[in-house]
């Protein structure tokens, strides 16, 4: 059998994080579009969407991968294949650590570039250095959301020199950047059909991968962008369209209620009136001296 090539993009944010805003349905929708095999939704310092999207992915004809960006004491940390979230604020190397033992694999994203959080040369040098040259699994060496190429090819030369394996990711926040730039991962000995996470996971271990973020052209960005346009009106149109017959139903149902408690509140004041009329009436008797 002759090694499948599996297109991923390990490195996307959904709803669940602070500064992006599109469902998890709507970025795997994009991906299987535009031929991925599996996207990973790695919001910041949570990981309940990513749960959820790596449970969806399979109904999308994609490989479910959960994972998360966490925030450690040196900078962000890419977290694949964990399914909860690794402990905040620790150093690079223990973060590191904590989620290689748990079977995930642990990728230092845009590195050197610290108005993002990104690593910096020394200190991932010194971690390299410290572990032996061991200290995580894989260095993000093209990460699309970028204004030049240069830290890009810093994080390159420092993946190539030490030996890491390097990954690409589009970095998205919005569904439209999504697959912008992916890894192109080559699998021996498997099909389509039984490929699963842990496949996707040891072969970016065993660095089988290779970076794919190369200038689209133009007319093709064009048609990229303009699906997931498309995409992601007709999505929101049906979550509206969903949303109104919600609340008509709900409003249906309330009116339906407050017209039979205020049935139910006439009945009792009328009722209460009544027999206060008629204590009125006795005390006014003779009957009642």
């Amino acid at each position: 059998m002759s090694a499948l090539t599996v297109r991923i993009d390990p490195h996307v944010h959904s709803e669940g994080s602070y500064d992006a805003h599109d469902p998890v349905e709507l970025i795997l929708e994009q991906a299987a579009e535009i031929g991925l095999d599996a996207v990973v939704i790695t919001d910041h310092d949570v990981i309940d969407e990513s749960l959820r999207a790596a449970q969806l992915a399979p109904m999308y004809g994609l490989v479910g991968i959960p994972g998360v960006e966490v925030s450690t004491a040196d900078g962000h940390l890419l977290a694949l294949g964990v399914e909860e979230l690794p402990p905040r604020r620790r150093p690079l190397d223990e973060t590191a650590r904590w989620v290689r033992e748990r079977g995930g694999v642990a990728i230092v994203p845009h590195p050197f570039q610290r108005s993002r959080h990104g690593i910096g040369r020394r200190r991932l040098g010194r971690y390299h250095d410290a572990a032996g040259g061991d200290a995580f699994d894989a260095i993000e060496t093209y990460n699309s959301w970028l204004f030049t190429g240069y830290k890009n090819r810093r994080a390159r030369r420092f993946a190539a020199k030490r030996q890491y394996p390097g990954v690409a990711g589009s970095d998205a926040h919005k569904v439209g950047y999504v697959g912008r730039a992916y890894t192109e991962i080559d699998i021996p000995d498997v099909s389509r059909a039984s490929l699963t996470a842990d496949d996707i996971l040891d072969a970016v271990r065993n660095g089988s991968t290779e970076v794919q973020g190369r200038r689209t052209p133009i007319p093709t960005s064009t048609k990229h962008y303009a699906g997931a346009a498309g995409r992601k009106s007709a999505y929101y149109a049906k979550r509206g369209a969903l949303g109104s017959a919600l609340l008509a139903k709900k409003g249906a149902f309330k009116s339906g209620y407050y017209a039979k408690l205020g049935a139910l509140k006439s009945g009792s004041l009328a009722k209460t009136g009544v027999a206060q009329a008629a204590r009125m009436l006795y005390r006014m008797s003779p009957l009642s001296r």
